[in-house]
């Protein structure tokens, strides 16, 4: 029985043993719209029950996702009920609470001279759920769709609250003092890798810099809290309706901005993920997009391939770039989370660069191969075409035969990999062909042709599958 995966708050706090906590803030951000946040909350409780309150919450916690806790374990601290409530006072929940009660609406006239006209408000219109109809107001015995004017409420009224608040009955057998912690999931927070790889005109080699894109869709500010990144694809329970009404809008990375000082951020393995712990405290306002340097490196070998393989890139020679991710290899060999990869030649003429293409790396660990493609090759032809299919008499091996001519228009000379993909599930083998090629994954042959300026070449080749 396969054993069940905790709940990411649970992953990052740890809740048996005591540890010693800084006074900031501490966000541990996941790149699946979600962060866990954790700060602490002062109390001052008496022997008995205490009713505690806390406003400081995000508007899109999980409320079943919260944890209260003496970390230092030394108050015996019961948590007896805990609640969250989001109906925050409103000017419609307001009017729901006075439904049937007179009040005082003020009007002002064409002077903008102000005065009060007073209404009984049958029917408010709020819907907590979002879905508010329309206000109804009896003013001097007639019915009016509308509000007269601005209402004035006579108080919030004892159960009201003015923003989303977390609240807990708590029980200790004494007095005491002490900084809880509290621990929460949050939705509306997400962080995304983006890469600019730029090369000179010519050559192989590329500079590499990747940057960190913070969004803060939470409803809350956090000030200089120390932030972490876990990368990885961590399991969730999906609801089975989802409807923040946040704004979901997705950073852009820039190419321009200030490099880091000394300070870097640090990786390490967590889990079966990766944890990136930004280098100083950040603060993060509420809407906010805030990115940091995490990576650049400098002169990186990364081979510009030119690739025909029809099942994988479609009918056109893809251009794919190649890299190691390894130390050696320019400075990298830090595992590289999944993100955007832009790629940008600088123009020898102006030294501008110029955007030439893009596409998603995947998350990569650390000494293992990247390959992004990032279009089609605008001056290299090539057409294919099946020229021969037989069944042998006795029906125990089948024979296809295939033409690929390929076409240079480049002033360079060039290496094209052609690549086709058999029938695995049974036996196979090129019985002839024009150029040698490489078996290089079960049901792959892959053939490296160089053609010169102007140069047409035509493979041939003919592959028989035996199931006897």
């Amino acid at each position: 029985m396969k054993a069940p995966r905790l709940h990411p708050l649970f992953a990052a706090l740890p809740l048996l043993l005591p540890v010693a906590l800084s006074a900031q803030t501490a966000l541990t951000i996941y790149n699946q719209n979600f962060a866990v946040v954790r700060e602490l909350v002062p109390l001052d409780l008496k022997a008995g029950v205490n009713r505690v309150n806390f406003s400081g919450a995000t508007t899109q916690v999980e409320a079943d996702s919260v944890v209260l806790r003496d970390v230092t374990g030394k108050v015996a601290l019961r948590i007896l009920e805990q609640s969250y409530r989001a109906d925050a006072a409103s000017e419609g929940l307001l009017l729901s609470l006075n439904e049937g009660n007179t009040l005082d609406f003020l009007a002002r006239d064409r002077d903008a001279k102000e005065y009060v006209v007073k209404g009984r408000v049958i029917r408010s219109g709020y819907n907590a759920a979002g879905s508010a109809a329309t206000p109804i107001i009896e003013v001097d015995g007639q019915l009016r769709f509308s509000l007269p004017g601005q209402p004035v409420f006579p108080s919030l009224g004892d159960d009201a609250i003015l923003q989303p608040t977390l609240s807990w009955q708590l029980h200790t057998a004494e007095t005491a003092k002490l900084n809880a912690e509290l621990g929460y999931v949050t939705n509306g927070m997400s962080w995304q890798a983006a890469y600019n790889l730029i090369a000179p005109e010519k050559g192989d080699r590329v500079d590499i810099v990747g940057w960190v894109t913070v969004t803060n869709h939470t409803g809350k500010r956090f000030d200089e809290a120390t932030v972490k990144l876990m990368a990885g694809d961590v399991n969730r329970v999906q609801p089975q309706a989802v409807g923040y009404g946040v704004n979901r809008k997705r950073g852009v990375p820039m190419m321009a901005m200030a490099s880091m000082d000394e300070a870097v951020v640090t990786e390490k393995a967590f889990d079966e993920f990766h944890l990136y712990s930004l280098p100083r405290p950040v603060t993060l306002r509420d809407q906010e997009t805030k990115q940091v340097e995490f990576l650049r490196a400098t002169g990186v070998n990364a081979p510009q391939l030119y690739l025909y393989d029809q099942q994988k890139y479609g009918a056109k020679i893809a251009t794919v770039r190649e890299f190691k991710n390894t130390k050696e290899n320019g400075g990298l060999g830090l595992p590289l989370p999944k993100g955007r990869a832009r790629f940008y030649r600088q123009d020898a003429a102006d030294g501008r660069l110029e955007f030439v293409g893009e596409n998603n790396l995947d998350h990569t660990a650390r000494n293992e191969t990247v390959r992004l493609y990032t279009g089609d090759v605008f001056d290299i032809a090539v057409e294919k075409k099946a020229t021969d299919s037989q069944m042998s008499s006795r029906n125990d091996f089948r024979e296809e035969a295939f033409e690929v001519k390929l076409r240079n228009r480049k002033a360079d000379t060039v290496e094209v990999r052609v690549v086709d993909h058999f029938n695995a599930g049974v036996n196979w083998k090129l019985i002839q062909q024009s150029d040698p090629s490489e078996k290089i994954a079960a049901d792959t042959a892959e053939f490296r042709i160089r053609l010169k300026p102007e140069e047409e070449k035509v493979i041939t080749y003919r592959v028989r599958y035996e199931w006897r």
